[in-house]
């Protein structure tokens, strides 16, 4: 349901102008019967001779009375049916009420009638219902009607029935301009004071509507926040019923802020606890869909305000009331543990780079000594010697794999800066293959299909590019059936924008491929399938990549294995 329609419906419906004076209106018609139904029948059951009343014949109260009830009806019948202007209709309804009332002065003594004073009722009514002319239009009308009644009591134009009265036949012209003048003046003095009254009235309802606008649109405001808040705000009373909850505590728990008020909150949430009083509690909290997230809450007293003066010897209705703000922190805590995780290897690289730079020395030294020995055993061919000779080897080949393999632990762990220039993909990797080739290592059984462009140009790290090339060819020939060795090398250009082009790299094989779940960890340090590999490779290429600005994937070859593709950027 919509707020701001709750909010600005009383005062589109309840309050607008019309129905407000339509109400006033059909007060005015309802006090108008009780008027003159009470004092009628108050004035004939108090008729006597010791207090004797002009009236007329009961025939005439009654045709009275009759006339005043169907006017009524038939007015509130139009006014509740009616969408016309109803100013016109309530100005016309005061002069009727004049009207009724000036008839019956007539009839009960003109200037001695004891209903002159009615004429206040319309006075005062028009002055309220139409505050700025209304009292006293209603108080001339009055004030001539009244007149005139005194005037035909003058010609003695006057109901028959009243020459009974022996009191009313000792009227003179003076006393009738007495009436008059009283009466006009204090009808016009009720106008007067009736608009007054009206005027400040509407001041007052005016100033009401306005504060009514301000609180409605306050509270639209903090509903507003409250609702769009990112954080996960519930309220709970004395008993830890849940009595409001937030649009944020359904995206946080899968509960909707509908459902949960009038719920206690430990069987909803049971793991909360809002005893403990730590700066930072959390807690594993069990969303409705069934996963489970790694909350940080916060609880705080609730202080609602409480108005001294009326409530001064009332106990508040909440005393224990709280307010309790909740946050998913899973996504936090994941990054804040990859953070120390990283710290932890930054930690150890800069210890085991040192350790690595140590050992360079003494492998150096082993690998001279050997091979200043299989120089001198490779004068003499006794057996003794062949043996020695193949231990000898031995010492070489490893010693040269585990100085390959402290060079690639630096490379990595203390990567070099990268200097770019301009220079021609093909012959680096004219070189790369070159040096590949010349290796002992190299198959001669191995083909390799080559397609790039000699007219292609990069703008980066020579040393590095050929670092990535050696590796990404080498990884492909390790995992090549033995025997049919297939590696395609292949580059293309393309305009990624109007001013941005790229060099897209691939390097692929017919070996067995890569498994769809080890496609993002051979990327990773020290992850490798090789047997005689350091899990550096891989890892030292997608660090040179990055350094560049471009990206590194990889996928399934042609030919069924593995394929790399490198895209480089072009400035």
């Amino acid at each position: 349901m919509d707020l701001k329609a709750i909010i600005t419906q009383p005062h589109q419906t309840g309050t607008s102008p019309d129905n407000l004076l339509k109400g006033q209106l059909l007060w005015m018609l309802l006090l108008r019967v009780i008027l003159y139904t009470l004092l009628l029948g108050i004035s004939v059951f108090l008729q006597s001779d010791q207090l004797e009343i002009i009236l007329p014949p009961y025939y005439w109260l009654l045709s009275f009375i009759c006339c005043v009830y169907l006017s009524t009806i038939g007015s509130a019948f139009f006014l509740l049916t009616s969408k016309k202007e109803l100013y016109h209709f309530a100005f016309l309804q005061n002069q009727l009420d004049i009207f009724l009332v000036t008839l019956l002065v007539y009839y009960t003594g003109s200037s001695l009638s004891a209903f002159s004073p009615l004429y206040f009722f319309p006075i005062i009514a028009g002055g309220l219902i139409l505050p700025r002319k209304g009292g006293l239009v209603a108080a001339a009308a009055a004030t001539l009607q009244f007149g005139l009644v005194l005037g035909l009591e003058q010609m003695r134009i006057t109901p028959a029935f009243l020459n009974r009265y022996e009191f009313f036949k000792e009227q003179n012209l003076l006393t009738s301009i007495n009436h008059f003048a009283v009466l006009g003046l204090t009808f016009f003095l009720a106008a007067i004071l009736s608009a007054i009254f009206a005027r400040r009235l509407l001041k007052t309802e005016a100033a009401l509507s306005d504060t009514v606008r301000s609180f409605d649109s306050l509270s639209l405001l903090y509903k507003q926040i409250f609702d769009d808040i990112a954080t996960g705000i519930i309220t709970i009373d004395n008993n830890n019923r849940i009595t409001s909850a937030n649009n944020a505590i359904a995206r946080i728990t899968g509960y909707s802020p509908t459902v949960l008020p009038g719920q206690v909150l430990f069987q909803v949430f049971p793991t909360l606890d809002l005893d403990n009083k730590g700066s930072r509690l959390t807690a594993d909290l069990l969303r409705q869909d069934g996963v489970e997230i790694r909350v940080g809450y916060s609880c705080a007293k609730l202080q609602l305000p409480v108005d001294t003066e009326l409530h001064e010897h009332k106990k508040p209705q909440c005393q224990n009331c709280r307010v309790l703000t909740i946050q998913d922190i899973s996504e936090v805590e994941r990054l804040e543990q990859q953070m120390r995780q990283a710290e932890k290897l930054a930690a150890i690289g800069r210890i085991s780079a040192g350790i690595a730079h140590d050992f360079r020395n003494p492998l150096t030294a082993i690998s001279g000594s050997a091979q200043i020995l299989i120089n001198e055993f490779s004068l003499h061919n006794s057996p003794e010697q062949r043996t020695n000779r193949a231990l000898i080897n031995i010492i070489l080949r490893e010693s040269n794999r585990l100085s390959h393999t402290i060079s690639d632990f630096l490379k990595f762990a203390k990567p070099e800066t990268t200097e770019r220039e301009w220079f021609s993909l093909k012959k680096c990797l004219d070189e790369v293959l070159q040096v590949s080739q010349a290796d002992p290592l190299w198959p001669a059984s191995c083909t390799l299909q080559i397609k790039v462009d000699p007219r292609y140009s990069l703008w980066a790290d020579q040393h590095q590019i050929f670092t990535i090339l050696i590796h990404l060819i080498q990884n492909a020939l390790a995992f090549c059936p033995h025997g049919a060795e297939l590696i395609k090398i292949e580059a293309e250009e393309l305009n990624v924008s109007e001013n941005q082009g790229e060099i897209i790299l691939q390097v692929g094989d017919n070996g067995k491929g890569i498994e769809e779940e080890n496609r993002e960890k051979i990327f990773e340090p020290f992850f490798t399938r090789r047997v005689d590999g350091t899990g550096l490779g891989l890892a030292i290429v997608k660090q040179i990549v990055m350094a560049h600005h471009g990206t590194i994937e990889v996928g399934k070859s042609e030919f069924g294995g593995a394929l790399f593709t490198v895209h480089l950027p072009l400035p």
